[in-house]
């Protein structure tokens, strides 16, 4: 008998597909204060563009390396709200 066994995905994993949508805010880890607009999303690389500055290069970032843009919040209050 030959069996094909279907590899299944991570349901954690099949969740992240697709985090951010094409003009969505959000900020960099490692520069939290620079507020973010995605401008295009490639298999979980998000090309950014800086919020405001026409003139700055676009910003190429992995889903991992980005949080959401909550507004006017503090940093010590996204680690709570962020899933």
């Amino acid at each position: 008998m030959n069996l094909k066994i279907k590899r299944q995905l991570n349901p954690s994993k099949a969740a992240m597909k697709n985090r951010y949508k094409e003009g969505d805010f959000v900020i960099a880890k490692v520069r939290p204060s620079v507020i973010l607009v995605i401008q295009v999303d490639i298999r979980n690389v998000y090309y950014c563009a800086i919020l405001d500055n026409n003139t700055a290069k676009e910003l190429v970032y992995l889903n991992s390396e980005l949080r959401p843009y909550l507004g006017h919040l503090f940093p010590s209050k996204w680690n709570r709200m962020i899933l």
